[in-house]
């Protein structure tokens, strides 16, 4: 269980303490930006492998903190598409929260699609599939591993929003004041309007079929049927 800890630690810290501070300028005046960025790349896949690697050694271990039954799971089925709708269009969505994307903010029609509906779809999207996991696994490691990538998720958002403020000044305020982090706040606000069509339909079938394809490789990839 410590090296799992170890391995969630090192990816929450690599994101929010290396690449969300000051340091990160820090290292770039040594390093410069291709080679920071090529460094942060490989040390994050580094931490992905360890965490991942770390989860499947300490399964089974430590206490079971809750165990909400067949319910849970089938209602953590349906929030893990709620996931992949946010994850995958948000990932082919251009968004001036991604990296070297801070461009987009110049085209005038820069909010459309998912940026109605949040400014960091992928990101929420994330928290949204820690959080199905860790209501349908109480038990230790998951804890560990859901609970660390869902508050990286959820800090991450505010992380991006305090840096591209201070790098984007004025262009960043009008475009946040239009748009939402939390997902469909500006629609629930009136600030934006739903438009599925901006969004793009080939980006809805291709999370559907992301998400089917992953119910019906689940038991082969993790051992556990998402079904059952």
């Amino acid at each position: 269980m410590t090296t799992l800890i170890a391995a969630a630690a090192f990816f929450v810290l690599l994101h929010l303490l290396v690449s969300g501070t000051a340091l990160r300028g820090a290292i770039v005046k040594v390093t410069g930006e291709g080679a920071f960025m090529g460094l942060f790349s490989l040390a994050s896949v580094a931490g992905i492998v360890w965490l991942s690697m770390a989860y499947a050694q300490a399964r089974g271990m430590g206490p079971v903190y809750w165990d909400l039954g067949p319910g849970a799971r089938h209602a953590a089925l349906a929030l893990m598409l709620l996931a992949l709708l946010l994850v995958v269009p948000g990932l082919t969505t251009p968004n001036p929260t991604s990296v070297k994307q801070e461009g987009s903010l110049d085209k005038p029609d820069v909010i459309k699609g998912m940026l109605r509906i949040s400014r960091h779809p992928f990101l929420w999207g994330v928290a949204v599939w820690g959080g199905a996991h860790l209501l349908a696994n109480g038990d230790e490691p998951s804890l560990i591993l859901f609970g660390s990538l869902l508050a990286l998720a959820v800090l991450g958002t505010a992380s991006i929003d305090a840096k591209r403020k201070k790098a984007l000044g004025d262009k960043w305020t009008a475009f946040a004041s239009q748009t939402s982090s939390l997902p469909f706040a500006a629609i629930l606000t009136g600030r934006q309007t739903l438009s599925i069509s901006e969004i793009g339909w080939w980006r809805i079938l291709l999370a559907l079929v992301v998400w089917a394809a992953l119910v019906w490789a689940h038991p082969m990839l993790f051992g556990v049927s998402p079904l059952g």
